[in-house]
This record gives structure tokens, C-alpha cells and sequence, in this order.
């Protein structure tokens, strides 16, 4: 099974990408467990938080890697908390930045911020996700991994994950 995960600022079409991959493939897909976590917390989130949200992504991911299909769809990584805790707090939790350096899926989507901001209770940042997409390309590529930029209108993006999916 070939890890996929889908990244970048908040509100660009990570989990609906994420959903109709796994879907059009048949496979299975690991939500974004800092929704959950967070809509469940009866006050600010902390730095901790931050942890406790990335260990419960990453015990969620390591559950269905067993599971059936060819890909497992992630609607968020390491990276996305790395980069979220260095925005909100100016450092990472060790552990994050660990399991950042083992995610290595075989691919990377990430997507650009040229579609419409929506508002939800738990984003946070829609004037600063350009300068937040130029981060998660920095991290990126110090990381070494193969990614893929996503940008345009829903319909072209699914093509175009499909199209390299289907060459992996």
C-alpha cells in the first residue's frame, strides 16, 4: 500500500481531495484528526494539544496501513502540525519533527491556495496562506521527498492526481 498525503494551508481542498481519491480508488483515507480533537475541546487549544493531535493522526495513518487498496489517502501529516506549531508557538515538538523525517509516503500532493477561503470554526489563518504555502514548499524540499503542486479548480486537480497516481 503507497502512503498519499494530501497538504498545505488551511482551506484548499485537502479533504475533499483526499475523499474522492479514496473513493475513485477504492481505498482507504485517514481524516484529519485535529478536526475531531479540536471540536471536542472545551477551550483553547495549547502547544500540547499540538502533540496530542499529532500522535493521534499518526496512530490513525499506522491502523489502516493494513487495510485494503492500493493507496492510503492522508487528509494531513506530520508536516501540517510541524508547520502549524512553528506558525503558532515558533518551535516543534522533537517527536513531531520525528515522525516528520519517517512519514516518507510516496508522494506529497500540495495544495495552493488559489481557491476561495471558507470560513469553519477551527481555521484560522485565510490572509496568511500564500505566505504558509511557501513554507510547506520549503519544508519540502529540505525533506527530499517527491510532492506535486495542486492548483485550479477541483475537477482539474482530481485529473490530475489520478494521471500520477496511475504512473506511481
Amino acid at each position: 500500500m503507497k502512503k498519499i498525503i494530501f497538504t498545505g494551508p488551511e482551506s484548499t481542498g485537502k479533504t475533499t481531495i483526499c475523499r474522492a481519491m479514496a473513493e475513485y480508488f477504492n481505498c482507504s483515507w485517514v481524516p484529519e484528526y485535529a478536526r475531531e480533537y479540536l471540536e471536542q475541546l472545551n477551550r483553547p487549544y495549547t502547544e500540547n494539544d499540538l502533540f496530542v493531535i499529532a500522535k493521534g493522526q499518526w496512530e490513525r495513518e499506522e491502523q489502516q496501513l493494513d487495510h485494503h487498496g492500493s493507496f492510503l489517502f492522508c487528509d494531513t501529516s506530520m508536516l501540517v502540525l510541524k508547520i502549524w506549531s512553528v506558525h503558532k508557538y515558533g518551535k516543534c515538538h522533537p517527536w513531531i519533527s520525528r515522525k516528520l523525517e519517517q512519514e516518507k509516503p510516496a508522494r506529497y500532493f500540495l495544495c495552493a491556495p488559489d481557491i476561495p477561503w471558507e470560513y469553519d470554526s477551527l481555521r484560522e489563518h485565510p490572509l496568511v496562506r500564500n505566505q504558509l504555502f511557501e513554507l510547506y514548499e520549503i519544508e519540502l524540499k529540505k525533506l527530499g521527498v517527491a510532492y506535486h503542486i495542486l492548483r485550479g479548480k477541483e475537477t482539474e486537480r482530481n485529473a490530475e492526481v489520478v494521471k500520477i497516481l496511475r504512473s506511481l
